[in-house]
């Protein structure tokens, strides 16, 4: 287990953004993400970090993104350290393993969600009107059932400490217009359709999963991150019994904890205990190895 890092301090880079999970530095003409070992739910950040969960999660990320090459370009120039910029190298301990040097591209002002089951604020619309995003679904379904076919429901992309909301595929056109929606749409759709094969033969099931894509070069490029435990949904395909949640290989274990406290879902967050922290990470590094064959 390497070292656990919740916050990185550069002192000759350029911070340019703190997220939930990810620290973001402005090198000029690319940018460099470090992912942290922090973890969130319910948009709060909690105290406590997961060990080895920036390793994981930039593994799998570099996994999908080869993996979806074919489909769209996505923003990584490189993850090894020794290809950085001079002015990173004295950081390269902090760095190995869990950093990406990117493209500075235009991110669209949209989360793309897919959703090829029916689980959490999807169950919950569908139980309340029969719809999600507005997309009408057939009565009777059950409590994590697959999907007739997967669907596009893409969402707003929250200020830090606020929440995502849903919304139509309508409202997207609005914001990005109907050809880059459309191309969005279709490619989220595809990239989904085969992240799906490859995890089922490896035993997982992708529930669903959430992008972000940028414009460069006039270009539509996939980037962040990449169907990881953080953006979507792994359950493992043995014992898969619709009507009710599943086991899962994300930070769902960690809600369902959360769910059994006296907690309002805002910050502060309330401590985790050290056997919550340790499982959720055995969560993630199985699910890395499952999808890769690689743990550390």
């Amino acid at each position: 287990m390497s070292k656990l890092i919740l916050n990185t301090d550069f002192p000759d880079l350029k911070l340019a953004a703190r997220g939930k999970v990810r620290d973001i530095y402005d090198l000029g003409d690319k940018l460099l993400i470090v992912t942290t070992d922090r973890i969130s739910a319910f948009d709060v950040i909690m105290n406590e970090g997961i060990p080895d969960k920036g390793f994981v999660l930039t593994q799998i990320s570099l996994f999908w993104f080869r993996q979806m090459e074919d489909i769209i370009p996505n923003h990584i120039i490189s993850t090894e350290v020794r290809d950085f910029p001079k002015e990173c190298q004295k950081y390269a301990a902090d760095l190995e393993g869990r950093s990406m040097l990117v493209k500075k591209a235009k991110p669209l002002p949209a989360e793309c969600i897919v959703r090829g089951y029916l689980s959490g604020s999807g169950w919950k619309d569908y139980q309340a009107t029969g719809t999600i995003c507005g997309i009408k679904l057939p009565a009777g379904l059950k409590e994590s059932d697959r999907l007739p076919e997967p669907i596009f429901t893409p969402s707003t992309k929250a200020e830090l400490g606020t929440h995502d909301e849903n919304i139509s595929y309508e409202q997207m056109v609005t914001m990005v217009g109907a050809a880059t929606a459309a191309k969005v749409r279709d490619v989220t759709l595809k990239i989904y359709a085969k992240a799906r094969d490859i995890a089922d033969r490896k035993g997982i099931i992708i529930a669903d999963t959430k992008f972000e894509y940028g414009i460069y070069n006039g270009e539509l490029i996939i980037i962040d991150e990449c169907m990881t435990p953080d953006s979507s949904r792994f359950w493992p395909k043995v014992g898969y019994q619709p009507g009710g949640p599943q086991p899962s290989f994300d930070k769902q274990f960690l809600r369902d904890y959360l769910e059994t406290l006296d907690w309002g879902k805002t910050a502060p967050a309330p401590p985790l205990p050290a056997a919550i922290v340790k499982k959720t990470g055995e969560k993630y590094m199985e699910a890395l190895v499952k999808l890769t064959g690689k743990g550390k």
